[in-house]
């Protein structure tokens, strides 16, 4: 599945901002306006994003 469609899955199932996501997932509160205006990221940030993702859903309990 391609990161852009995985966030923008997890923010409609956490009910997330999408400035608070990519605040608290790379410090960088444009990040998914800027993936939805075609930004690429790199590897790493790929995997930093799912961890996040992750993480979130197992302390939430999802």
């Amino acid at each position: 599945m391609f990161i852009n469609r995985e966030i923008e899955k997890f923010l409609i199932e956490q009910d997330m901002p999408a400035t608070k996501f990519g605040r608290l997932a790379a410090h960088d509160p444009r990040l998914v306006l800027d993936i939805r205006m075609g930004r690429e990221l790199r590897s790493g940030t790929i995997v930093k994003l799912r961890s996040f993702m992750n993480r979130y859903r197992q302390e939430c309990g999802i």
